[in-house]
């Protein structure tokens, strides 16, 4: 039976359509994004996802396979130090296709072709959440230090902060009453400029 056995073409001979994935896998590891259309995009993740399933194994064998495959083998060793370790503990998936649209000059649809970083991204609303919680939380804790420190402080110290709590009052008192000195002569002011003005 040939089940599973279909693949894409490409409009190209299987010498063209060969020497292509192998130049396209090998750009893809080397710089870990590339653009290209859409069919080729589907067809390259099939071999991709392939290799780094070697990476992942890690064996002699799997190192020389992917080098008989792979146009580099500086390429082959960043996918066997790097790549396979990053998706270790990922069991498929390990590109993304972003769809771009029509290419201006034949209107052929264009994707890229990214490896899937490492880390993973969680949604903004739970950061949002989290942080409003995380701000939350030390509040208390700086509060419980703040009871400590002042259980800690001598009895002596409290009487000169009560002493300098009343020598600022004494200035407030200065200020309320030039405040009401000052308005008179600013309505006056006022009083003038609407009089040049009529």
């Amino acid at each position: 039976m040939r089940h599973g056995k279909e693949f894409r073409k490409l409009s190209r001979l299987s010498a063209h359509r060969k020497a292509m994935m192998r130049n396209m896998v090998t750009s893809l590891f080397e710089h870990e994004q590339i653009r290209t259309t859409d069919a080729k995009a589907k067809e390259l993740r099939r071999v991709a996802e392939h290799m780094i399933g070697l990476a992942k194994e890690g064996s002699l064998h799997s190192r020389r396979q992917a080098l008989s495959y792979v146009r580099s083998k500086k390429t082959v060793h960043k996918l066997f130090e790097e790549l396979g370790p990053r998706y270790a503990a990922r069991a498929g998936g390990y590109l993304r296709i972003n769809k771009l649209g029509p290419r201006i000059g034949d209107g052929a649809p264009i994707s890229v072709v990214t490896l899937i970083s490492d880390e993973v991204k969680k949604p903004r609303r739970r950061r949002r959440r989290r942080k409003a919680e995380d701000q939350a939380a030390p509040a208390p804790q700086a509060e419980q230090k703040a009871a400590e420190t002042k259980a800690e402080e001598p009895v002596k110290e409290a009487a000169p902060e009560a002493e300098e709590a009343k020598v600022e009052e004494a200035p407030v008192e200065e200020t309320v009453e030039a405040a009401p000195e000052e308005a008179p002569a600013e309505a006056e002011e006022e009083e003038k400029k609407e009089e040049k003005t009529e």
